[in-house]
Order: structure tokens, then C-alpha cells, then sequence
């Protein structure tokens, strides 16, 4: 055996032995964080994408990492060539690589000790570091808290399972996880990214991750889009790469729960949403802030064809009335309305799935309270957009219509307005859209929804 290859199998980066552990799989043990004043007052993250090794403008940030794993998987890999990027800031939140339920058991183990070895290394290094807890359903349970002392600060994230809320399965799945930590850990404090559910008990520190994204740094900044499929297997992976899409808020994410971000059920909390399921054959009918909507229920008791008796204020893009087909084809299970079908020579019956019945039989559905259709957040704006939601709003008096298009673009417009409509690509770009002297960004959140279709 040469004395390099004696080197390499002996090297701590192959074995990861060199810290204490606990639990029959010897999972690093990270040492307390010693909290110092103002550690947690208005705490705002920086994602590790985000990090400079030169970054004198937010000393009071703590990094974080929930990002997609290849995003950083060098940490892992080659552990010191990060260290510079690092030291910049307070504290550092341990990686956060992925625990899907859906994922080998064997694997999720394994996250669970890259997680915890980061951690430890990174503290022997003198860096200021706090665990970030992750789990699987309740088979997960006898190894992924371990490595944390009883009474340490822990960081959690709730975006998976709270970015739609009509998941309630994945909501489930979160607290169950939850209490679990509570009972085991016993935490002084827990790092909550993204808004705490009520149910939700502990010291928690509350962080706006809106305002710990990109937008907020002091920083010129750009944004740039990858090309995912790069990181399929098979395709070209580029580790790299550092920069993404503003955490994709309200798209695609990563972390915990399913890997789908759990199957789409009806919210009972917005009646509207039960238009979606029925009776095969039936028709539901809804009546929504002045005008009905016929929801047609096909063979497997789901919604295939939708129909708008309005032009949603945008006469030059809808047709009164106008149809919706309804797709599910998604891992998610989520119903996905369609671009318009418009009917300028007037719209054909809108007849029963395969003639279920004699006569029609309408089911008169609720619409949602006005409170449920506000949006509680920019993710939930996001969401609404991705499944081609239509959307109608005021804001300081003036009425605003959001509409999907057939060519992949979505439209925001002041009602009957057609000079003020513009098509925008992403929902990102909607966002940026000025609703009078103000970005609608800044203001998603305070304006009167006064219909939203998702």
C-alpha cells in the first residue's frame, strides 16, 4: 500500500469519525449554540446561495439552507472550500438535506448524519452553529433527532407543508414531527422560516422569509434561472452553480413531507374548493361576486370542464361566457384549470359528462368567505399562479384582473383597461406590476380579493 493511498482511506473526509455521537448509528453530536444579545432580535437568514466571503453588510444574518440539495452539496463534499463563505455572518444553520417521505429509508438516514457531521465540523472550526431538524414520517423518528443536546436552539422550516393550504396532509405530517421534537429535544428556542401554525407550541423565533430573500440584501443582485433538468440523472450536473431563483418561492421546493408537497385535498375552510369533486355526471354551480360558474364533475367524481358566465373585466381576452377544461396531471393531484375557450359566435350547451342523466342536475356549491380568498402571503400568490389561477382585486379604489393565457403568459390588467395590460412570463413579473404609485409586491398581501379561482 502506497503512503497515499494509506493517506486517503485513513483521511477523516473518508471516514467522518473524528466527532463525538449518540444513538446506535453514532450521529455527530453538535454542541450547544451560546446565544449572545441581540442574536435573535428582527433575525433575518441569508441563504447559503447568497453568501460572500467578502460580505461586510449583513454581519447579522444566520445562513441558511433551505435550498434545493445540489445548491449545496459541497459543503459536504469538500467541507473547507466553504468555510471563507461562512464566517461572514453570526451564526450558521446546519444544512438541511432532504427527508421525503418517499424517500429509501437509507438515505433519509444518511441526510440525517451529513446534516449533523456539517454541523460539528463547522463548530470545531469556531464557527456559531444551530441544528436545522428535519424528519420522515415516524419510522424516521429513531434517528433524525439525534446529535442534538437536550435544551439547544434548532431551526425548522413550515414552507412545505404550509405554502398550500389545503394540504393538510402535509400540515399532519409536520406536527406530528413537531411534538416529537418538542418531547425529545426540549428546545430554548426553535427558528421558525416561514409562518408558525397556531398549533405550533415552543419558544419559536419567527423569521419573514420574504424579507430574508435576495430582494432585501444589500446587495446588487441577479437573478438567474437553471435549467433543472441539468440535474436529472443523466444530465449534465454543474455543482458549481450557486445562484437560483429567489429560494422558488411559491414553485417547486425541497426540505421534508412529499416530494410532491402531498396530495391536493379541498380545503374546508374555502367551500369553493369543493367544486372539484362530486358526483359523476353532475354539474355544480357556484355563484362567485356577480356571476356563476358551472363546474362539470367527470366519470372519476373530479371536475374536467369548467364554465365562467364573465369576461373578468378583460372583454378583449373573455368571452361571456367562457370554459375552462380542468386537468389533474401532476404528481400533486391538483387541479389545474386551462387557459380560456372562448366563444365569439356564442358558447355551445354546456351539457352533462356523457349524458349522466335525463335533466341536469346542479349542485349549488358556496363561495368562499372574503377573508379566504385574501392572500396571507407571497407564496400563496405564487401558488395560485402556478395552477393558472384568474384573480380580481382593488386596490386604493381600482379594480385589477389577473388571467392566464393560452400562450403561457399571464395577464394583469386594470378592468376594461386593455392599455394598461401587460403579459408577463413568471408571477415573479407580475409582482412587479405597478397597482397605481405601488408595486403589487409590497402590497399582495393588504389588497380586497375579491374572486381568485385557486
Amino acid at each position: 500500500m502506497t503512503e497515499e493511498n494509506y493517506k486517503y482511506r485513513t483521511s477523516q473526509i473518508m471516514l467522518r469519525n473524528q466527532f463525538p455521537g449518540n444513538g446506535v448509528w453514532n450521529i455527530p453530536i453538535i454542541p450547544k449554540f451560546q446565544e449572545r444579545p441581540g442574536d435573535f432580535d428582527d433575525l433575518l437568514l441569508i441563504g447559503f446561495d447568497k453568501t460572500d466571503a467578502d460580505d461586510r453588510k449583513h454581519p447579522d444574518r444566520m445562513v441558511h439552507f433551505f435550498l434545493y440539495d445540489y445548491r449545496f452539496e459541497r459543503v459536504w463534499e469538500k467541507p473547507d472550500s466553504v468555510l471563507d463563505r461562512l464566517y461572514p455572518y453570526c451564526a450558521v444553520l446546519t444544512p438541511d438535506f432532504s427527508m421525503y417521505l418517499e424517500m429509501n429509508p437509507v438515505l433519509q438516514l444518511y441526510n440525517v448524519f451529513r446534516n449533523r457531521w456539517c454541523g460539528a465540523y463547522w463548530a470545531s472550526k469556531g464557527l456559531r452553529v444551530i441544528p436545522t431538524v428535519n424528519w420522515g414520517d415516524t419510522s424516521t423518528f429513531d434517528f433524525c433527532f439525534e446529535g442534538i443536546e437536550k435544551g439547544s436552539v434548532v431551526a425548522v422550516s413550515t414552507y412545505m407543508a404550509s405554502a398550500h393550504g389545503n394540504r393538510s396532509d402535509q400540515k399532519e405530517w409536520f406536527l406530528t414531527g413537531y411534538s416529537e421534537m418538542l418531547r425529545r429535544i426540549k428546545p430554548e428556542k426553535i427558528i421558525c422560516y416561514h409562518t408558525p401554525f397556531p398549533e405550533m407550541e415552543g419558544n419559536i423565533i419567527y423569521v419573514d422569509y420574504e424579507r430574508s430573500s435576495w430582494r432585501y440584501l444589500d446587495t446588487e443582485q441577479s437573478l438567474r434561472k437553471d435549467n433543472l433538468e441539468d440535474f436529472l440523472i443523466g444530465g449534465t450536473y454543474r455543482p458549481e452553480r450557486d445562484t437560483m431563483e429567489s429560494y422558488l418561492i411559491g414553485g417547486t421546493w425541497k426540505g421534508g413531507g412529499s416530494a410532491y408537497g402531498g396530495k391536493w385535498r379541498p380545503n374546508p375552510n374555502k367551500p369553493y374548493d369543493g367544486r372539484y369533486i362530486g358526483v359523476p355526471g353532475e354539474i355544480k354551480r357556484t355563484f362567485k361576486g356577480g356571476y356563476w360558474v358551472d363546474t362539470k364533475i367527470g366519470d372519476d367524481g373530479r371536475a374536467i370542464m369548467e364554465r365562467h358566465y364573465t369576461d373578468h373585466n378583460q372583454p378583449w381576452a373573455h368571452t361571456n361566457p367562457h370554459d375552462h377544461p380542468i386537468h389533474w396531471n401532476n404528481p400533486a393531484g391538483y387541479p389545474d384549470p386551462q387557459p380560456a375557450i372562448n366563444y365569439p359566435n356564442g358558447a355551445p350547451e354546456f351539457k352533462q359528462w356523457r349524458g349522466a342523466c335525463n335533466m341536469i342536475k346542479y349542485t349549488v356549491s358556496p363561495d368562499n368567505p372574503s377573508e379566504q380568498n385574501r392572500f396571507v402571503s407571497i407564496s400563496d400568490f405564487k401558488t395560485c399562479m402556478k395552477w393558472h389561477g384568474e384573480v380580481e382585486f382593488m386596490w386604493n379604489e381600482n379594480l385589477y384582473s389577473i388571467t392566464p393565457r393560452s400562450n403561457g403568459k399571464i395577464s394583469i390588467s386594470m378592468a376594461y383597461r386593455e392599455d394598461t395590460e401587460k403579459l408577463c412570463d413568471t408571477s415573479d413579473e407580475v409582482l412587479e406590476y405597478m397597482v397605481g404609485s405601488d408595486r403589487l409586491r409590497d402590497v399582495i398581501t393588504q389588497v380586497t380579493v375579491l374572486d381568485r379561482s385557486i
